[in-house]
C-alpha cells in the first residue's frame, strides 16, 4: 500500500518573524466616521429571537424543509399568524 503524504504537516513559522505591532497598526484596526466608531459585522436585531427545542411530527418537518431555504422563518411567521387569530376562529383544517 502506498504511503500517504503527511497531510497534517505544516511548516513552522517563527513568531519572531511577525511584523511589529505599532500604534499605526492598531489605528488601522478600527474604522471611524468622524468621531463615531463604525461597528462591523451583523447589525443588532430589534427583537432578539430565542432558541427553543420543539418536537414536531416528521411529516411537518419534512413539509417545512421541502419549501426550501428560509423554512424556519416561514414556520415562525405561520405560528405568529396563528397566534393572532381570534380564539375559536376556523383554521381551515379539520
Amino acid at each position: 500500500m502506498p504511503r500517504k503524504p503527511n497531510a497534517g504537516a505544516s511548516t513552522w513559522i517563527d513568531p519572531d518573524d511577525a511584523p511589529e505591532l505599532t500604534d499605526a497598526f492598531f489605528a488601522r484596526a478600527d474604522v471611524y466616521e468622524g468621531e463615531r466608531l463604525v461597528r462591523r459585522g451583523r447589525p443588532k436585531l430589534e427583537k432578539i429571537k430565542r432558541q427553543v427545542t420543539l418536537r414536531l411530527d416528521p411529516e411537518v418537518i419534512d413539509g417545512l424543509r421541502a419549501t426550501g431555504p428560509g423554512w424556519q422563518t416561514r414556520a415562525n411567521a405561520a405560528l405568529a399568524a396563528w397566534l393572532s387569530l381570534p380564539k375559536g376562529a376556523p383554521t381551515g383544517r379539520s
